[in-house]
């Protein structure tokens, strides 16, 4: 199935097109406070509702924000959107608190512990929440890390299908073998992602007890390895064949393995539809990938080397065609997976051999295609890591490590983030072109949980729009010169909730 699909992308000069496919980043943070331990203050009181705000959400913990873009077609354009994002949550704070910066959580004591089982403001999930914490335990909920979202561009999908009608029955059973070839190859090749980006090296106190003896010196990922944010073992859902993984996953739902499809942790989610037996007709519209670390090496919280060095990557697994024997490398690639995981961050992997040959592939793929000079670049620049395991985000990591912790450098790094970005010399630094009284009406219409976009009209001018269930209001930067921004908002939008009621805990 699919075959000669990189011979049609090539003949239908769709690679710029592809390459141009949607992403959109779901990035999860802890707060801290000044002592380095998870926060104890609520959400931030000027965050409008969890239950509709689009953007800057939480999930098992009180202290855990959850900063979510809009998808988008160029990763500068996720990028800046998400230094927005984050500098809203960063102006947001209240008191003391920072973000940590790190995937594993700070040292946690038995009254951390207590406390986060103790307060969690959402009763509509409080019966999930205590599922997980019954069956996984509290510290489990409270690793962080990276997902992406990403989608194929439907008017190449479209074209890509003239070339296949013959051998599938319908544009969405096509759809669904484009999006399900993409997840297969990328838990084939999960491990060389772990090898490039991993970065949890070792855990804080409190997390294990006892510290398993794998775990006794640095490794790459534990967040990715079987100790980290992953299903047990027995209750992995399969990739061997889209009917087989949906059928796999309904049954653990149905049975009650699985409280619902929000409990499966593998490393591609099938999204776009409300039920694992849907997608069959209403297709696959995107790919959540969960296999990523949060990096302390930038301050938004994601590598900006790895989003460029992605896109190509999915283009690479899209044209790559399965194997023969399908099922057992699916197998042997989640030991492959734990293994890299698991390994000393100074040394090489163990597979380096078959990631040189997967680089070389995608420099075939690169050349077939005549990709651009800095998709050129990204190859040879994550081949470097490849080859060189001290280039390693984890690798790096060992550098600050003192008596086996990584407490006084996460508190370093969250300090410095909030220093610059308070003190940065505009209030929202990716639109600093507009005008202070836009940026502060912006900045609060994010905080309420309004849509923002930012367009130009046909003379070039800056259009700012804002959007709230279903309706939206399109203003030029002097309509936003007013006095209070939050009343503005809720005269273009009388639907939008007031800011919930401050928590005391």
């Amino acid at each position: 199935m699919l075959d000669n699909l990189l011979a049609v992308i090539r003949a239908e000069n769709l690679s710029e097109q592809l390459y141009h496919s949607l992403v959109g980043l779901e990035i999860e943070e802890q707060r801290i406070d000044q002592h380095g331990r998870l926060s104890r203050r609520p959400h931030p009181s000027q965050l409008g509702s969890r239950t509709f705000h689009p953007y800057l959400q939480t999930d098992f913990t009180e202290s855990q924000l959850e900063v979510i873009t809009d998808p988008n077609p160029n990763i500068g354009g996720t990028l800046d959107q998400l230094d927005t994002l984050q500098t809203v949550a960063y102006r947001s704070l209240e008191g003391d608190d920072r973000i940590w910066p790190l995937s594993m959580p700070p040292v946690m004591d038995e009254t951390d512990l207590q406390f986060i089982a103790d307060h969690f403001d959402r009763p509509a999930i409080r019966p999930y929440r205590e599922y997980l914490i019954k069956k996984y335990g509290l510290q489990h909920g409270c690793l962080t890390g990276v997902h992406v979202n990403y989608s194929l561009p439907d008017p190449v999908v479209h074209r890509l299908y003239s070339h296949y009608d013959q051998e599938f029955s319908s544009l969405v059973a096509f759809k669904n073998a484009l999006y399900f070839r993409i997840a297969q190859n990328f838990v084939r090749y999960q491990w060389l992602l772990t090898y490039l980006f991993g970065a949890s090296p070792i855990a804080e106190k409190g997390f294990f007890d006892p510290l398993p003896p794998e775990l006794q010196h640095p490794v790459r990922s534990i967040r990715n390895s079987r100790f980290g944010f992953v299903n047990f073992d027995q209750e992995q859902v399969t990739y061997t064949s889209l009917a087989a993984h949906l059928g796999q996953l309904q049954r653990f739902i149905d049975d009650g393995t699985y409280f619902s499809a929000h409990e499966f942790y593998g490393p591609v989610r099938l999204k776009g539809q409300a039920n694992a037996h849907d997608f069959q007709t209403g297709g696959i519209r995107y790919l959540e990938l969960r296999d990523f670390d949060n990096t302390p090496f930038t301050p938004n919280g994601v590598s900006r080397h790895m989003l460029y060095f992605l896109k190509i990557f999915m283009l690479y697994l899209l044209t790559q065609p399965l194997p023969a024997d399908l099922p057992t490398e699916l197998a042997a690639a989640r030991v492959k997976n734990q293994t890299v995981a698991l390994e000393n961050p100074l040394d090489p992997t163990q597979y380096q051999t078959e990631g040189i040959r997967i680089f070389a592939e995608m420099r075939a793929m690169a050349n077939a295609l005549a990709t651009h000079t800095e998709q050129w670049e990204i190859i040879d620049d994550l081949e470097e890591v490849l080859m060189h395991p001290e280039l390693t985000p984890a690798a790096k990591l060992l550098e600050h490590v003192a008596q086996g912790s990584l407490m006084k450098f996460g508190q370093a790094v969250a300090r410095k983030w909030y220093h610059d970005r308070i003190s940065a010399p505009a209030l929202l630094p990716q639109l600093a072109q507009l005008s202070d009284q836009a940026q502060r009406f912006i900045l609060t219409a994010l905080q309420a949980g309004v849509q923002f976009y930012q367009v130009r009209d046909e003379n070039g001018a800056d259009l700012l729009m804002f959007t709230f269930d279903g309706v939206t209001q399109v203003l030029e930067d002097r309509e936003t010169h007013v006095a209070d921004p939050n009343t503005r908002l809720h005269q273009l939008f009388p639907d939008l909730p007031p800011l919930p009621t401050p928590l005391h805990y």
